[in-house]
């Protein structure tokens, strides 16, 4: 990891088995005035510790999901910056200046500043901090911000209005606004102590001042925080330190613009390095079932049976034998599956033989158990005929082959928290064409069999749908012009912690059907009744999976704020624009948020501008909760026909019912006196239409949406 480099291995923070998102490393080895553990901080400061502690600091950074360690003696080398993500400079001083750790000295040589500048334009993230009277310190912080375009200047601010305990050197910043990035997102207010201030020298990299003094300062309107984006990577400036110390990360809103602060920085587009290379599909046996199978597919009707007016049983035979053939040399690649795989050979043989009607693949999969051999890296071979869930409505043969994804972590939150044994998250490793659709699921209801079966599983493609999410996201907020929290950001850059948060977010949302007033059968999808229903039930598990993620937050999961994250701009910003518009209750569940959100205020579109209120986006989303939740609790009281219309009255209170609605008449327009599913005829293919800023957005962003069909991550 930091091989023969001077880092300390210690860990501030981490959880559990959990891998972290990245890296940080503090600068303890250059006369540092600020230690991030107590005991460091207790040796430079014995009477007050808080003073010169950046403990609190340190352990904001491994609550938020990173690996924390201290460079404690020598310099800094390409070396030890390898496997680095963010490089955090505390501020350093002569000795005869302030109080320090004493290791090293506070310069750095050229040799450290022409890594550490290499380690920024390579992708790396870097923070700097400015201090008063900075000359006197004789450390290297100057240097470092001048590499980047950033002068700290010699001086003191001041502001006798705009300050915190009514010190005028305790100076509050001004947020400024950017186009691209809110790093003042759930920050209202921070305050810099005894700070200087930042001047922009042009040097070709791109600058953003973050904050700045207020009118009433002096100077007036200068830069105090900076960031910078240089080459593949980032560098942020802050012309005080003591904001983040101790004895100060606690006062306003300073702990939390500390967190956006890092986040900011932190690299992005980090590739996971995980070899995905799995034999089976480099093989020939692998690449002639694949044609096999795509040579069969034009031969099947609908419904899987064989289309004998333009086919011959001879041309069916022959493609039957080549899949069999392929499947009995890939056994021993999965020697779990060998009882089940056996018996798909049966099956197929069977099928031709009874003359290649409907399929009957009962029996293999009835020994197909994937939820039974639930740990991280399994590789399974599907065969069957199945329709793919928004992809091919045929039942065609196809075939998959996934990696099921079960990290330590993940398993240890369904054993003790969301139990849900039938939950298979998996990763595609191979696939025919019906997988290379908007198919995001492996379902066994979708295999056809005859006679009914007891489901017991079901897989869903973590890497896909955190890869459309990622996509789908970062072309709307684009669009869209809505300044990303730095959170947000990184999620969206980051194809593993998307991934992360995908699944953790799908395991505890597919639990909550069960659970919960009026639990939701997991099956109802094959009952009749008003689309909008469904919509309500995946709005209420999302909701509650929202809620839920408060808890992790209080429990130390990290993954916690990107589900929310995750939940509100898949809702939002996907699933209406994705599908098509027939019973989509997918797409209605994203619309009643954005009504909830626009008519509290909390999402505006203005000017082609969307903007976010992140400080209410959580007491709004809680709030709809709590609506949804009341309206199931009082359900139990109600005939079905007085739940579809409750139901009905609250959608429709939030988005508008389409003109031509019956529904939209009242209960005297509906035929409420003969069978339910006149009721549910009466329901339009879009009782609930999207509203002119989904339709603007569906339109422009319908080229991307093109683009991630059969993406895998």
């Amino acid at each position: 990891m930091y091989a023969n480099s001077v880092v300390s291995q210690e860990l501030i923070l981490k959880e559990a088995e959990m891998t972290a998102i990245g890296r940080v490393l503090f600068d303890q080895a250059h006369q540092n005035a600020w230690a991030i553990t107590a005991q460091g901080a207790s040796g430079i400061n014995p009477q007050n510790p808080k003073d010169a502690g950046y403990t609190a600091a340190a352990h904001a950074i491994g609550a938020l999901g990173y690996e924390v360690s201290a460079l404690t003696e020598g310099t800094f080398t390409d070396e030890v910056l390898q496997g680095v993500g963010v490089v955090v400079l505390l501020h350093s001083s002569a000795p005869e200046w302030e109080k320090t750790n004493g290791v090293g000295t506070a310069t750095f040589t050229r040799e450290e500043q022409d890594a550490l500048e290499r380690f920024v334009r390579r992708g790396g993230g870097l923070v700097i901090f400015g201090e008063t009277e900075f000359p006197k310190y004789q450390n290297s912080a100057f240097d470092m911000a001048a590499r980047f375009g950033v002068k700290i200047e010699n001086a003191t601010v001041q502001d006798t209005i705009n300050n915190f305990r009514d010190v005028a050197t305790w100076i509050t910043a001004e947020a400024q606004s950017q186009a691209k990035f809110d790093l003042f997102a759930r920050v209202s207010q921070i305050c810099l102590y005894r700070s200087g201030y930042l001047t922009l020298e042009k040097n070709g990299d791109f600058h953003h001042t973050f904050a700045q003094t207020y009118e009433s300062a002096s100077p007036a309107l200068a830069a105090v925080v900076v960031g910078v984006e240089a080459g593949n990577g980032r560098a942020i400036v802050v012309a005080d330190s003591d904001v983040f110390g101790d004895d100060s990360i606690h006062d306003l809103d300073n702990l939390e613009f500390w967190t956006n602060l890092l986040l900011w920085v932190s690299p992005k587009n980090v590739t996971d390095n995980v070899e995905n290379s799995f034999k089976p599909i480099e093989t020939a046996s692998w690449l002639e079932l694949v044609d096999a199978i795509e040579t069969l597919r034009p031969m099947q009707n609908k419904d899987g049976s064989v289309n004998f007016e333009t086919f011959t049983k001879a041309d069916v035979e022959k493609q039957v034998a080549r899949i069999t053939a392929s499947i009995r040399d890939l056994i021993p690649f999965f020697p779990h599956q060998k009882a089940q795989l056996e018996q798909t050979i049966v099956d197929f043989e069977t099928w031709v033989t009874e003359g290649c009607l409907v399929p009957d693949f009962y029996k293999s999969l009835d020994l197909f158990r994937p939820e039974q051999n639930r740990e991280d890296g399994v590789k399974n071979l599907s065969v069957f005929p199945m329709y793919t869930q928004n992809g091919n409505p045929s039942r065609n043969f196809e075939a998959v082959i996934t990696n099921t994804y079960w990290p330590g972590w993940l398993a240890e939150q369904e054993q003790t928290k969301y139990n849900n044994p039938a939950f298979v998250p998996i990763e595609f490793v191979g696939f025919t064409k019906g997988y290379d659709t908007h198919s995001a699921v492996l379902f066994p209801e979708t295999v056809a069999i005859k006679g009914s079966m007891q489901f017991t599983w079901g897989g869903i493609f973590c890497d896909r749908e955190a890869a459309r999410f990622r996509k789908i996201s970062e072309s709307a907020t684009s669009l869209l012009k809505l300044a990303l929290p730095p959170d947000a950001e990184l999620l969206l850059a980051n194809q593993k912690l998307a991934q992360d948060t995908f699944v953790l977010w799908d395991l505890i949302h597919d639990r909550s059907h069960s659970h919960g007033d009026l639990p939701f059968d997991p099956f109802m999808i094959k009952q009749r009744m008003p689309f909008w229903m469904y919509a309500l039930e995946e709005l209420r598990c999302d909701l509650n999976t929202y809620r839920e993620t408060l808890l992790l937050d209080s429990e130390g999961v990290y993954l916690g704020r990107f589900i929310r994250i995750a939940i509100l701009f898949d809702r939002l910003l996907r699933f209406p624009i994705t599908g098509d518009r027939t019973r989509n209750y997918d797409g209605l569940a994203g619309q009643i948020i954005f009504a909830h959100l626009h008519k509290k205020g909390v999402l505006r579109w203005t000017d082609n501008t969307l903007s976010i209120n992140w400080d209410e986006v959580t007491d709004a989303i809680v709030e709809l909760c709590e609506h949804v939740e009341s309206l199931y609790r009082e359900g139990i009281d109600r005939s079905r026909i007085a739940h579809w219309l409750a139901a009905y009255e609250f959608v429709s209170g939030l988005v508008e019912a389409h003109p031509a609605s019956t529904w939209a008449k009242g209960v005297e327009a509906l035929p409420v006196q003969g069978e339910l599913k006149e009721l549910v005829n009466a329901v339009l293919p879009d009782e609930f239409p999207l509203n002119v800023f989904y339709e603007a957005l569906r339109t422009k962003l319908a080229p991307t949406i093109a683009d991630v069909v059969g993406i895998t991550g």
